[in-house]
């Protein structure tokens, strides 16, 4: 008897704008939780037939100071700021991984740098899952000109089927670019 693979979930991931390091963003823990209610089940006998991947990726600031107009910064501030990131990028990725843990569900997790529609399509590529899931935080035409949205371009984009979350009306910040 062959044991089958198990069904291996993507799951894209990212940082909270609104309450900060180092909390998931809502789509985010809203894609997790429904990977988690409606596929996974981790108390059904089917729990362990799936992986979750979940992929962080930094989007790096081209100066590395966050919108500051201007700074005068020596190589190890630089280096310390990417120290920073990649320790609060982590601390994101520990968030998932232990919630996947104390529920019994198998995960890998792992962060790359840059803009975050073309990694997460080429990692699709590199790591070939069976589904991807990314939250949405369902701006409106005018914001996804100027913001752009991640799970339109990967819905158009991926090599595997995308589902998106839609984000709750009751969930949206003040400000709906925030997540």
């Amino acid at each position: 008897m062959v044991e089958e693979s198990p069904t291996r979930i993507m799951v894209g991931v990212n940082e909270s704008t609104v309450k900060g390091y180092p909390y998931p963003s809502i789509s985010s823990r809203n894609a997790f939780d429904w990977v988690i209610k409606k596929i996974v089940r981790p108390r059904s006998p089917s729990a362990s037939h799936f992986k979750l991947l979940f992929l962080h990726v930094q989007v790096t600031d081209e100066d590395g100071f966050d919108d500051m107009d201007s700074v005068y910064a020596s190589p190890d501030d630089f280096r310390d700021i990417r120290h920073r990131d990649k320790v609060r990028g982590l601390h994101l990725l520990e968030y998932f991984v232990s919630r996947c843990h104390e529920l019994g569900v198998s995960c890998e997790a792992w962060m790359k740098q840059g803009d975050p529609k073309e990694v997460v399509c080429s990692e699709i590529k590199r790591v070939q899952p069976d589904l991807l899931v990314v939250g949405s935080r369902g701006l409106g035409p005018f914001q996804r000109v100027f913001v752009g949205t991640v799970s339109e371009f990967c819905t158009k984009h991926a090599d595997c089927p995308v589902v998106v979350i839609k984000r709750k009306v009751n969930e949206t910040p003040e400000d709906p670019v925030d997540d």
